[in-house]
């Protein structure tokens, strides 16, 4: 997958969680409000084999880290903020 925005500079943590249903909600979260999430330590936690033992961690551009931050706020999201 091409993430465009990954170009633009250096990336922030935003959330970091072994919860897959939570991943998905929070990305779909920022995908709605034109924020692009790009996923760290996938590989690494299918890799290491046991279930949810390294936690994901979701990133974001500098540039989007604050309404990244405030989008997951709103949605009342923001107990999971790093």
């Amino acid at each position: 997958m091409c993430y465009p925005n990954a170009a633009k500079g250096s990336m922030r943590e935003i959330v970091r969680t072994n919860d897959p249903a939570l991943i998905s909600w929070l990305q779909a979260l920022l995908r709605d409000a034109g924020i692009q999430p790009v996923m760290f330590d996938t590989h690494t936690s299918v890799l290491e084999g046991s279930a949810g033992a390294i936690p994901r961690r979701i990133m974001v551009v500098d540039e989007e880290y604050e309404a990244a931050r405030r989008t997951l706020e709103e949605a009342g999201e923001g107990v999971h903020l790093v």
